[in-house]
């Protein structure tokens, strides 16, 4: 009898045992990876004329999902950053239109707002960030004095011996290692560790050594680490992203794990590594476009390698649409458009400011080889995770954030989203709000670039509604956003308007 009373308890603590195990592993580890002003045109699934073979991200496609009506929440970096980690549009908090550089900040995210890397960690999840933070840092100087600015005086102040606040490991991720804002752009040129630059910079940099092409202009010069690669930054940040995954399978297999990969490129400069330059058919961006591919191969490989391809869900985008200097200068010498088919490019409210590549495999639940028309925010990331790995999502998080699940697994019979917001350079100033067919932008112009001078003025469209403080699309039948139908169609224009003011006033698009 004692024996059978032994026997059933041991088969209940070996049910309970293999439940337990069973229910970690049915959870996919997480491998997100953001490119840096990738525009829709630069893959090559997404345009058969890009100049630029992109075989791994092709790759991704053939085994996954592409969706083709994928949105950043804005227009440049740091506040898609933040509606990326948050799922909540960043024009809701203050600073939400803000570019940091050099040792900007703070950061964007309030203490104690529920992150993505916060809510995976909750379910168990290892979490790590390589890459381009950007959603700001806290620096102090020798006196303890915050420092919020970012140019090169800034810098100087720094006190690199103390705590860096407010960054990765402040909001969810175990570990960090990457850079504050724009690696190879901004005044501080030096790795952090966490919450610490274990290298600090010492010296101003010397741009005479780096290469010179109409690519090359976007380079401050700050201060830098003897460290700091400025033409392998990329190549460091895949080193410590493999390390962490070949660390991971080695001795937590059992633990799933969420990687935020955050790549320098295709941000300007185009400082490919030394391999790669001149190996594209179109010129130094070319060479950078190629890297990146390169780069998602490899990440690619070592998920095969290490047996871990089944089970990782694998998300790779963009932060915004393709730079001016690159697009002009790609299209007049290599015949290449990084927004095709859209109008505008970065800082621009219209499509090719903010639709970007949107690429998911998962194996185990998506199928191959499909795509999505599905409306879709880079805000959508955490939702469509809390809804996979069971996290909850409280009320107060995620706010403009909705699952995307039933597109992944072919099951949505509706539209998931009401409607979409996006921001362009300015913020709360330059929304717009897209709902089915028809977008509203509520501001005059482009909402970032200016297209009555300089390099842009050539690709100038004329106003179709010169007099009006709005314009209104139909993109079914116009894409491109050529015509404005704000006076035509006044009620649905008032309409959408009004949409967009109750969303702004109750905070939230997510019911």
């Amino acid at each position: 009898m004692k024996t059978h009373r032994q026997l059933a308890f041991l088969l209940t603590l070996l049910g309970w045992v293999y439940g337990h195990v069973h229910a970690d592993e049915s959870k996919p580890n997480l491998l997100l990876i953001l490119a840096d002003d990738l525009g829709y045109g630069d893959v090559r699934c997404y345009n058969a004329e890009a100049k630029v073979p992109t075989p791994h991200l092709d790759r991704l496609a053939r085994e996954g999902m592409r969706f083709t009506d994928a949105h950043s929440p804005c227009t440049v970096c740091t506040p898609t950053r933040y509606g990326l980690m948050t799922g909540q549009m960043p024009f809701r908090v203050p600073g939400g239109g803000t570019v940091f550089t050099g040792v900007g900040g703070p950061s964007l995210i309030a203490p104690g707002r529920l992150t993505l890397p916060a809510m995976l960690r909750q379910q168990g999840y290892a979490t790590a960030a390589v890459g381009k933070w950007h959603i700001g840092f806290t620096f102090r100087d020798k006196a303890g004095e915050p420092i919020h600015k970012g140019g090169l005086e800034d810098v100087r102040r720094v006190d690199f011996s103390r705590r860096i606040e407010g960054g990765p490991v402040d909001h969810g991720f175990d570990r960090f290692f990457g850079t504050a804002c724009c690696p190879t752009t901004d005044w501080l040129y030096a790795f952090i560790e966490n919450d610490r630059v274990p290298v600090p910079p010492t010296a101003l940099l010397d741009k005479s050594a780096l290469p010179k092409h109409p690519y090359a202009n976007d380079c401050r010069a700050g201060l830098i680490a003897t460290n700091f690669p400025m033409e392998e930054v990329d190549l460091v940040f895949l080193k410590k992203s493999r390390e962490f995954l070949a660390e991971h399978a080695r001795t937590s297999p059992g633990k799933p794990f969420f990687l935020f990969h955050a790549a320098q490129a295709v941000h300007l400069p185009s400082f490919a590594a030394p391999q790669f330059q001149g190996k594209s058919p179109a010129g130094p961006h070319g060479d950078f476009i190629l890297q990146l591919d390169w780069i998602v191969g490899e990440l690619l490989a070592d998920l095969d390698r290490l047996g871990l391809a089944e089970n990782t869900l694998v998300i790779f985008t963009s932060d915004n649409g393709p730079e001016t200097t690159s697009v002009v200068h790609m299209r007049a010498d290599h015949g290449h458009d990084g927004a095709r088919p859209w109008r505008g490019v970065k800082r621009d409210q219209w499509e090719g400011g903010h639709r970007v590549p949107f690429l998911v495999r998962w194996p185990a639940r998506v199928k191959a080889g499909t795509t999505s028309a599905e409306l879709t925010s880079l805000t959508d990331v955490m939702a469509t995770l809390a809804a996979i790995t069971g996290a909850p999502l409280p009320r107060e998080a995620a706010e403009d954030s909705f699952n995307l699940l039933p597109a992944l697994e072919g099951k949505a019979t509706a539209p998931i989203r009401p409607y979409l917001l996006t921001q362009a350079f300015a913020g709360a100033r330059t929304l717009s709000i897209r709902r089915g067919q028809w977008k509203y932008l509520a501001h005059r112009g482009s909402g970032g670039n200016n297209y009555e001078r300089g390099e842009l003025q050539r690709f100038a469209l004329p106003d179709t509604a010169p007099a009006a403080d709005a314009q209104l699309y139909d993109l079914a039948t116009d894409p491109g956003e050529t015509k404005n139908l704000v006076r035509e169609k006044p009620d649905l224009a008032a309409e959408l308007k009004a949409l967009l003011e109750s969303s702004k006033q109750s905070g939230r698009s997510r019911p």
